[in-house]
């Protein structure tokens, strides 16, 4: 996927209402609705389908990740410190505790789902039954406030924090200790690419992630209106051309779905979703 060939294409738009996340599966792109229910819409008129009601999911659903092995959709609670799984064949749901302030959620190779506590500064791995895997703390390498974490194909974690400035780290984790191997913070010392920090700028409470094929890293830079573009040594990075007219507003979810070549925006501010289709 090329990075700087995307175009708008279309806008779904909630009247001002605040949405916090986006996913699509297959022909389908979800949105929750802060009212116990996940709004899935046709992916390719965006007209609202039918609804999945999701019961005692709390309005902050910082979190929506499919899986296409288990055929089912994770949600994260906020408020209630919980995990809601969607059985997309039968609009099951089911839910399990987690620790405080769960945000994003990923799904790694073993097809688990990686969920970022928030409140207690921990990643926690479970399987599509909600067992405990394993629990990973940050906090034994001085990272606070997670948002967001991806684990690579090398098994690295990437992570965003919800801070400002923003940072964005990488891990490796083994047997249960963690070793950060980089950190991205704009700091000129932390990295090689000086005129790249330069010409970007800092970050500002980032939020979601995304990973290209490629390896590359898409970050919500939700406090500057932008998404940024990191390669995977967190050396070097760019602002992705994305063209709205009137700018994005606060991107805060973000999915990409490489095989239909496109990228899903979900802006805080605006409440609305922006559909971008790469163009090459």
């Amino acid at each position: 996927m090329n990075l700087d060939a995307f175009r708008l294409t279309h806008v779904i738009s909630f009247a001002g209402v605040t949405r916090y996340a986006v996913a699509s599966l297959g022909d389908e792109v979800f949105v929750p609705n802060c009212s116990s229910q996940i709004e899935v819409y046709d992916a390719d008129n965006f007209t609202l389908q039918y609804c999945l009601t999701v019961p005692g999911l709390g309005p902050y659903c910082y979190g929506l990740v499919p899986c296409i092995r288990n055929n089912c959709l994770y949600a994260s609670d906020w408020n209630n410190n919980s995990i809601h799984r969607v059985d997309l064949s039968d609009s099951n749901a089911v839910k399990w505790s987690v620790a405080h302030q769960p945000a994003g959620l990923s799904v790694n190779g073993a097809h688990n789902v990686v969920v970022t506590c928030h409140g207690v500064n921990k990643l926690q791995e479970y399987t599509t039954d909600g067992s405990l895997v394993r629990e990973i703390s940050l906090e034994q390498a001085g990272l606070t406030n997670p948002w967001h974490a991806v684990q690579l194909s090398t098994g690295d974690f990437v992570v965003s924090h919800n801070t400002s400035p923003g940072v964005v780290s990488a891990a490796e984790v083994h047997e249960g200790l963690i070793k950060i191997e980089s950190v991205l913070m704009y700091d000129m010392s932390q990295t090689s690419d000086v005129a790249s920090i330069s010409t970007v700028g800092e970050m500002k409470n980032p939020a979601c992630l995304a990973v290209t094929n490629h390896g590359d890293i898409l970050v919500a830079d939700t406090g500057n209106n932008r998404i940024l573009s990191i390669n995977t040594s967190l050396s070097s990075m760019q602002q992705l051309a994305l063209p709205v007219d009137d700018g994005l507003k606060q991107p805060f979810g973000l999915c990409l779905y490489e095989s239909r070549g496109r990228l899903y925006v979900c802006e805080y501010a605006e409440g609305r979703v922006l559909v971008f289709e790469c163009m090459l």
